[in-house]
């Protein structure tokens, strides 16, 4: 983004801080909505610097990253308990003596 903006501004292309960090605002995917209206909502996007807000945004990342990791630790530390079942005959010595005395 800021080899872009540099870019456009060797072209006589200038946008200001503000217009710059709304841009990034608009760009970023729908997973990220949460902390863009929470940004949005708290701070005033006019006077909010490129670099705060990229700080910001990276941090979140690194939150998210770090929950995403624990998260799937937990699955693979469930332990998975399988028995397993097997069939015995009995044998039928005891009756067999009962029979042959009838």
């Amino acid at each position: 983004f800021t080899n872009i903006i540099n870019a456009l501004q060797s072209l006589d292309k200038v946008y200001s801080n503000s217009e710059m960090v709304r841009k990034i605002l608009r760009c970023l995917p729908r997973s990220w909505m949460p902390k863009v209206t929470a940004i949005k909502e708290a701070k005033n996007l006019n006077i909010l610097s490129l670099e705060d807000l990229l700080g910001s945004l990276m941090t979140h990342e690194l939150s998210m990253q770090k929950k995403d990791d624990n998260e799937e630790k937990e699955k693979n530390k469930q332990k998975v308990v399988a028995l397993k079942s097997s069939t015995f005959e009995d044998s039928d010595d005891g009756n067999d003596d009962d029979e042959e005395e009838l």
